[in-house]
């Protein structure tokens, strides 16, 4: 199929169609054919303008004639699926009806100084996208996670990152002894101690440390961390949600130190 061929598919037994539908709800697919399914126009076009060109675009037959010209011309291949086909692919209860396949960005090593974001085994994917769009908006240009965090390329993570991952260095499956490649000091959270985050002046750059919804930051990697904060809440609730408390600390460090966005 050349750049000016289109493919059209109908079939669910098509090989094309059920490596499609892997990438799309298997959380883990992206690993095993290091590729990624991003879908929707605000994802695909997230894509576009940090440079990313896809290597298949995926449109819905019903779509198909209303394609704008730039994101028909994006991909060097691009595949037709009927609608019903589409929305097998998809798993969404509201398919798009557009989608990108991309290249797996290379792994990265981690880069010493960069202000980074540390995830020890945050599970939600809706969580770490969540974060992850703090890191971006807030100029934290890196993204270490350990394993066990959600799989940072998964559909969930994705769409709850809204585009966050193409301005981010992704670098996962770390385990707590790579961290030691870090320059940056590690910060880290606590609901009951340490010192308060709003009377805190900040270090910059650094390494905020987030952990597992329920069980905190292993308590070996949080002995590792250069200062332990809390933030204050005089409304009595317990503790925050990882997603919540993550903003509140990248905010509080952008704010002091005036940082840009890092790539």
């Amino acid at each position: 199929m050349t750049a000016t061929e289109t493919l059209r598919i109908g079939s669910r037994d098509n090989p094309l169609a059920k490596d499609f539908k892997r990438l799309a709800q298997d959380s883990g697919a992206y690993r095993k054919q290091g590729r990624v399914w991003v879908e929707g126009d605000h994802l695909c076009r997230a894509a576009l303008a940090r440079g990313v060109r896809p290597r298949i675009a995926v449109f819905s037959a019903s779509f198909w004639p209303f394609v704008p010209d730039d994101l028909e011309r994006a991909a060097d291949k691009s595949v037709v699926l009927d609608d019903a086909l589409m929305a097998h692919v998809s798993g969404l209860p509201s398919p798009a009806p557009l989608a990108f396949v991309i290249e797996l960005p290379t792994a990265p090593a981690l880069l010493a100084e960069a202000p980074t974001v540390v995830l020890d085994r945050v599970q939600d994917a809706g969580n770490v996208g969540s974060i992850l769009r703090s890191a971006a908006a807030f100029g934290f240009g890196q993204v270490a996670a350990l394993t066990g965090t959600a799989a940072l390329w998964s559909p969930k993570v994705l769409r709850a990152g809204m585009g966050a991952h193409f301005g981010l260095r992704l670098v996962e499956g770390l385990t707590p002894d790579d961290l030691s490649a870090l320059r940056a000091p590690l910060l880290a959270t606590s609901s009951h101690h340490g010192q308060p985050l709003h009377r805190t002046r900040l270090p910059w750059p650094c390494a905020w440390l987030f952990g597992h919804e329920g069980q905190g930051v292993d308590v070996a990697l949080a002995d590792r961390a250069a200062r332990t904060l809390r933030i204050e809440q005089p409304g009595g609730e317990e503790s925050l949600g990882v997603a919540a408390a993550a903003a509140i600390c990248l905010h509080a460090s952008a704010c002091q130190s005036g940082a840009e966005s890092v790539s």
